[in-house]
Parts: C-alpha cells; sequence; structure tokens
C-alpha cells in the first residue's frame, strides 16, 4: 500500500490497568458453565472488555500535538480529492501495541486501496480514550472535512463504571458535533458490550446505548466488533486485553461489514 495515503496519528501509551481498576476477576467454575451453553458463550465473548485498560481521560493531546495533527491531516486532505473515512476511538482502534499497518483502519485501507476506491482512512484512535475525552477534542479532529466517520468510544466509561447517562449525553453530543460540521456525513456507531460481572442492570442499561443512539440518530449500527476475537487467547496479545495482529484482521472484517454498504 502507498504509505504516503495513510494518516494515522501518533499513538499514546497507557499504563497498566490495573494500577487505575480494582476488576474482580471471574470465577473458573464460570468458565465451567460458559462451555455448556452457546447462549453464555456470547457472555464470555464479552467479558474480556474488562481488561482493556485506559490511563485517564486526560486524552486530549496537548497543544503542540494538535497544531502538527491538524496540519498533517489537514493539508494532506486540502492535495488529495478522495473522500476522508475517520474512525475515532480508544486503543481498540488506535492498535495498541501493534505496528500501525496492522491496526484494523490500516487494514481496511489496504482493502480500499486495492479496491481502487477514492477514500482515504484516518486513524483518529487514542489509548486510555473515554466518551468524555472524546468529546473535548472532536472539534480540532473535525477540522477537517470527513465524510464517514465510526465512533469507538464507551469501553473505558465501563471499565470506570462511570453513569450510563453520562456516557450516553457524551456519545449522543459527539455524533451531533459531526453532524454539524458535515450535515452529509455518513456516521457509524460501534457497539460496545459490558460484561456480565457489571451486574445485570448496568449491563442492560449499558448495551441499550448504541442501539438507541443509532435509532435516534438514524446512523449506521455496527454490531459488536469485537465479535470473534474477544476471549479468544490465540487473538490477543499477550496482555490478554488487546486484538493482536491477526484478532485486528477479524475486528477489520467486522467493521468492513458495516463500512462496505456506506461507500
Amino acid at each position: 500500500m502507498n504509505n504516503n495515503h495513510r494518516r494515522i496519528p501518533n499513538k499514546a501509551n497507557i499504563d497498566d490497568y490495573k494500577r487505575l481498576y480494582s476488576l474482580k476477576s471471574i470465577d473458573k467454575t464460570y468458565n465451567n458453565l460458559i462451555n455448556g451453553s452457546k447462549t453464555m458463550s456470547l457472555l464470555i465473548l464479552v467479558t474480556c472488555i474488562t481488561f482493556i485498560g485506559c490511563k485517564d481521560d486526560k486524552s486530549t493531546p496537548n497543544q503542540s500535538q494538535q497544531a502538527v495533527k491538524n496540519e498533517v491531516i489537514t493539508v494532506e486532505s486540502e492535495k488529495s480529492d478522495k473522500k476522508v473515512i475517520l474512525f475515532y476511538g480508544n486503543s481498540l482502534t488506535a492498535g495498541y501495541g501493534l505496528d500501525e499497518n496492522e491496526s484494523f483502519p490500516s487494514i481496511i485501507e489496504d482493502r480500499i486501496d486495492s479496491l481502487n476506491l477514492k477514500y482515504t482512512v484516518v486513524n483518529a484512535g487514542l489509548s486510555g480514550e473515554t466518551t468524555s475525552g472524546g468529546l473535548k477534542r472532536i472539534d480540532w479532529v473535525m477540522k477537517q472535512k470527513v465524510d464517514i466517520f465510526f465512533l469507538e468510544l464507551g469501553a473505558n466509561d465501563m471499565l470506570r463504571g462511570l453513569p450510563i447517562a453520562e456516557t450516553r449525553k457524551n456519545l449522543s453530543e459527539i455524533i451531533s458535533i459531526v453532524k454539524v460540521k458535515n450535515p452529509k456525513v455518513k456516521i457509524g456507531l460501534c457497539e460496545m458490550m459490558a460484561p456480565p460481572n457489571m451486574g445485570d442492570e448496568y449491563v442492560r442499561e449499558f448495551n441499550k446505548i448504541y442501539k438507541d443512539l443509532s435509532s435516534s440518530f438514524e446512523i449506521t449500527f455496527v454490531p459488536f466488533f469485537l465479535d470473534g476475537v474477544a476471549g479468544h487467547e490465540d487473538l490477543l496479545l499477550k496482555d490478554g486485553k488487546h486484538p493482536n495482529a491477526e484478532g485486528q484482521k477479524i475486528v477489520a472484517e467486522n467493521i468492513w461489514n458495516s463500512l462496505e454498504t456506506m461507500l
């Protein structure tokens, strides 16, 4: 792939999530129950989300970082007649622990290039990002024209047990701002799911956020994008938290199923 067309902001490193979170591990007997039920298998698929760490909500880049990234993105966009697909999320989008060309946005960019489609991809994932942090930096990210916008945030909110109403409000405001910036933009909202150990009520209310917002804003709902990866050790990094290179390929395929209908 022609690297001149790739626009991937620098990734921010994160500290071990255990320094901030005291998450209870799942009892081994729970795994035994999972093995005997297809329905329960979906639950264990989701449990690995509890191990996706974040640093803090002070994830808005400093002024110098913003200036550099804005200049690179804006100038390069002006030189191209291609439409822009922007992936906006946390470490899952940033491709934490991997080379930049192994992240799912880069894999999708490779496919787009192979199909000779007139789109360029921007990876605006930032490790440790919460919906609050995402709301704070959305204005400078949207200084460029974006034609297709994928929103992948909420996992770090869930890990912290932040109020669901706050997560919903932040996601809603991000979507609203993106629409104001470009009324013709196509938006895909990536579903995140809370694991069973967060409690029935929390799981039920958190999992409703993404379908509800997709419906109310009439945007594309992207089903759980870690499907087929979460809970599979061979598809995760050694930390057991983030998709490895092979896992990213599956995530890219999951995202592509929705993106293809938006091109």
